[in-house]
């Protein structure tokens, strides 16, 4: 095969491949754009540096990525078969599928909060399953002109590139761009380094947002070169689980409320639930099945009462403390109470807390929450929530018994800045990124979307769907985890310590 500068395979070799780059920075527009929809799925940076951290990573890696995938496809493609309207017609339908693939995977990252594996094909699966069968007209119109929308940008950028080559290659301002795009990989990099080794989680817990995302960390590297105490270094990044229960610190300085909304009843099911779910259909209630509940009843009860997760059970049971967030006496229990020092009644009581293990019957006037019982035998589980109120109705996802309380406080009686001061719960249906913790049988229980993680003394843990039950085999996010444990210890004086 001739090969030299003059044949006319070396020439359209040459030409394909500078067409390719411009075909490719076209491409790495289009990324950027898609790419937002990671950013906008998690928590904003609370720092400068964080901030810093996402924007020069979002420029670098999904360039990057778009790159290597143009060079593992379209790359040898052109130099195997150099037939350039073949070439331009193949590469646009392969960026097709890639781009179409990135948009999927930003959905489920979005919804689910994790990216495409083997293992979440099957939940991954259903989530399409379920939006097919609901898909309106007009929707699967939108989403086939989206597929055609794509397919049209990269035909007519790749025949743009290709009739104007010798134009654009007098153009300067590729170079510029990319040099700030190795710039930006080099800095995040280094930026990452640095986080690493001095645990500033505002930049670490960015490492799992990005699609095939591996940055470089800090302990090998400065480790090599003798920079980086590594016993300090394993000591800062352990998980810490400790009991530090004893140091329950009660809230001060409590905000005011009246409670003077309608009362609300709470039934706690002791046993599993025996009439047909078609009783709270046919009254027309909001259901939730996907209530995240520890199986250990104590630790179960003691969130929906006090609002707070069981890490803070034995030495509030033991000191036979009321929840801090009665400050007007307006609880009652009744039926097989858990908590026998608060069973009492009272004329007035807001919130009721009724342990049944049968249905009690129900007043349509009133206001309902009613609470299955599941029967399952691991340290977490989901069970169902039925209620007549409004506020529940607008969540989708998981959500904790810690949550119920604090929603009431929040929406039924306007009770906001008490609850926020007193108890460790998402408002339903008001929080942007749906994620909690808890704390059961001395293992921690986080979530995070559909993804839920489980961590025990030692060190050992798993990743979880909720909605599927298969296990997730991704990266732990330790910086999600650390946050999480703060969070749980927010009563203790030592989340600061972490």
């Amino acid at each position: 095969m001739n090969l030299t500068p003059h044949s006319p395979f070396s020439s359209k070799a040459s030409q394909l491949l500078s067409w390719g780059h411009w075909f490719t920075f076209a491409n790495i527009g289009l990324v950027l754009i898609i790419a937002l929809t990671y950013l906008a799925a998690d928590s904003a940076p609370n720092s400068f540096g964080g901030w810093i951290y996402m924007i020069v990573t979002w420029l670098s890696h999904t360039s990057f990525i778009t790159f290597c995938a143009f060079v593992l496809t379209v790359f040898p493609l052109s130099l195997v078969f150099p037939y350039p309207r073949h070439i331009r017609g193949m590469a646009a339908v392969i960026a097709t599928v890639g781009i179409l693939t990135l948009c999927l995977d930003a959905f489920v990252y979005y919804q689910q909060g994790y990216h495409i594996s083997v293992q979440s094909i099957p939940e991954i699966a259903s989530l399409l399953i379920g939006m097919i069968n609901g898909l309106s007209i007009a929707t699967a119109l939108f989403v086939i002109f989206l597929i055609a929308i794509i397919l049209a940008f990269e035909l007519v950028v790749g025949n743009h590139a290709w009739r104007h080559l010798d134009k654009l290659k007098s153009y300067r301002f590729p170079k510029y761009a990319t040099a700030v795009l190795v710039s930006c990989f080099a800095i995040s990099h280094l930026m990452h380094v640095w986080a690493d080794a001095n645990n500033y989680f505002d930049i670490t817990k960015q490492d799992n947002v990005l699609p095939l995302s591996y940055p470089t960390t800090a302990k090998t590297l400065l480790a090599r070169h003798e920079l980086l105490d590594l016993n300090e270094y394993q000591q800062a990044r352990t998980v810490r689980l400790e009991n530090a229960t004893s140091n329950y610190q009660l809230p001060a300085n409590l905000a005011a409320c009246k409670f003077d909304a309608a009362p609300v009843e709470i039934v706690v099911m002791t046993e599993s639930l025996q009439s047909d779910e078609s009783t709270f259909q046919d009254l027309q209630w909001y259901t939730q099945t996907q209530l995240l509940v520890p199986t250990n009843p104590l630790d179960r009860y003691f969130n929906l009462v006090y609002g707070l997760p069981a890490y803070y059970r034995t030495t509030v049971t033991e000191r036979r403390l009321t929840p801090v967030w009665n400050t007007a006496n307006i609880l009652t229990l009744s039926g097989k109470v858990p908590f026998d020092y608060l069973e009492h009644e009272i004329d007035d009581g807001k919130i009721s807390f009724v342990f049944s293990d049968k249905l009690p019957e129900l007043d349509e006037a009133k206001n309902y929450v009613v609470i299955e019982q599941s029967n399952e035998k691991s340290i977490v589980t989901q069970t169902s929530l039925h209620t007549n109120l409004p506020y529940f109705s607008d969540h989708s996802g998981l959500m904790q018994g810690n949550d119920i309380m604090v929603t009431l406080l929040d929406k039924h009686f306007g009770c906001s800045q008490l609850a926020k001061q007193t108890m460790l719960g998402n408002v339903i249906g008001s929080e942007s990124v749906n994620q909690g913790v808890n704390y059961s049988q001395g293992v921690l229980i986080a979530y995070k979307k559909d993804r839920i993680i489980l961590v025990n003394h030692d060190g050992s843990h798993k990743q979880i769907s909720a909605k599927e039950g298969f296990h997730i085999e991704q990266k732990l996010d330790t910086p999600f985890l650390v946050q999480s444990i703060k969070r749980l210890k927010q009563f203790t004086g030592k989340a600061s310590n972490l």
